[in-house]
């Protein structure tokens, strides 16, 4: 069973999706200056692109010709407040967890 998380934490766990989402927390750029940034192919970048889209950690803007993406947090802090519910000192399931050791 899938969570629905599970697209975030897909989408982090590639090396350049974290560079891109990096990126665009200094503010939004089009496909074409992020791509600049990466010595990998329009095609590849397009796969990343789309699982990002697929998450919501991204959004992005027609303006003309270009596409613009920016970044949507809004998804990356409900899963980070999840792993701190999951993982919080207090959690019953962990206490459950030390009593079998």
């Amino acid at each position: 069973m899938s969570s629905p998380q599970q697209p975030v934490f897909k989408a982090l766990a590639d090396p350049t999706r974290r560079a891109i989402l990096k990126r665009l927390q200094e503010g939004s750029e089009t496909a074409g200056e992020i791509a600049e940034a990466f010595a990998i192919s329009k095609p590849s970048l397009s796969h990343h692109f789309n699982i990002l889209k697929a998450a919501e950690l991204v959004r992005t803007e027609r303006r003309g010709q270009h596409i613009v993406y920016s970044l949507d947090a809004t998804v990356l802090q409900e899963a980070m407040a999840m792993l701190l519910d999951l993982f919080s000192p207090g959690d019953a399931s962990h206490e459950q967890d030390n009593d079998v050791e």
